[in-house]
């Protein structure tokens, strides 16, 4: 199945209590393109500058991303600087340089318009409606989105939203987006505002599924080390969204294999600094720490007789 990713390419500078980068491969785009293409190949639209090294390109190439939809134009490639402190969840934004980025339209290339799933990254929900009118008839799409957006352009996301199956936030955009303190209030509102499916990305406390009646809950891996949590939520989408493509079924037992798997990728990027940790990773590590994730949360299916002599409080 065709797996389509419209987002950004940047150059990051990240700092973090147990190192620093500086200008290394960052970018939604970018993360999710290499953790999707675990499983399949991946089709990538995003815009960089003249300055952005070959290196680069080369890397999701051979990764198997299709990059005949990777702009390249005159000007500087859209750079982010952050830092974090020990409380890893927070990234503090020192500069944001959108340059080449700053206006970019998305063009498919007419090979890409007839994908079947395609995930919009956190870009400008007018720009994400514009890849939709291009796209013939996807058959699953999914997007992102940001506080930003939902502060200053809601009434455009709305309408995004109402074209879309799956919305992927994170806890804090979920109540902002729906007014709702209490998560699963929440989830409830935006399912009505359009998409069939929700995930609310938790960082260390993994993630939340929801669609209809349906629930899922789903840890973080436990790490010993965590390095760089840069493009922790967009590594989850493409595990997410390569495995969903790959399977070519959008029952609630594969997305709940796709939420896991999604947590496993997610775990190796932030592992270590930018790419590094996907670029290491291979089929055999991806199934080991799959296994080790269901082992985690695994408990035999036994009726419950704790209180069958009845109890001293019942």
């Amino acid at each position: 199945m065709t797996l389509l990713v419209v987002g950004s390419i940047a150059l990051d500078s990240v700092e973090t209590p147990f190192g620093r980068r500086e200008e290394v491969l960052g970018g939604s785009a970018t993360y999710f393109s290499t953790a999707a293409s675990f499983f399949g190949p991946v089709r990538l639209v995003a815009t960089v500058g003249e300055d952005f090294p070959d290196e680069h390109v080369q890397f999701l190439a051979a990764r198997g991303v299709d990059v005949a939809g990777l702009e390249r134009k005159p000007g500087r490639t859209f750079r982010w600087k952050g830092r974090y402190e020990f409380d890893l969840n927070q990234a503090h934004t020192l500069d944001t340089q959108l340059n080449v980025f700053a206006d970019f339209r998305p063009e498919l290339p007419a090979a890409y318009r007839g994908s079947e799933y395609v995930f919009l990254g956190n870009i400008d929900p007018d720009l994400q409606r514009r890849v939709l009118d291009q796209v013939r008839a996807p058959r699953f799409v999914a997007c992102d989105t940001m506080n930003f957006w939902i502060d200053s352009k809601r009434e455009s996301l709305l309408r995004t939203l109402r074209r879309v199956d799956m919305l992927f936030v994170n806890d804090a955009e979920a109540r902002q987006l729906s007014g709702e303190h209490n998560i699963v209030k929440a989830a409830r509102r935006i399912l009505t505002c359009g998409p069939r499916a929700l995930v609310v990305k938790r960082g260390e406390y993994g993630a939340l599924f929801f669609t209809g009646d349906h629930v899922f809950a789903a840890s973080a891996y436990p790490l010993q080390s965590l390095f760089d949590p840069t493009g922790a939520g967009d590594s989850f989408a493409g595990g997410f969204m390569g495995y969903v493509a790959r399977s070519g079924r959008e029952d609630p037992d594969v997305m709940r294999r796709a939420i896991v798997l999604g947590g496993v990728l997610a775990s190796y990027a932030v592992e270590q600094f930018s790419l590094e940790g996907l670029k290491a990773l291979s089929h055999e590590k991806i199934r080991a720490r799959y296994t080790e994730f269901r082992q985690l949360t695994h408990f035999d299916d036994l009726e419950l007789d704790l209180f069958e002599n009845g109890s001293p409080n019942g």
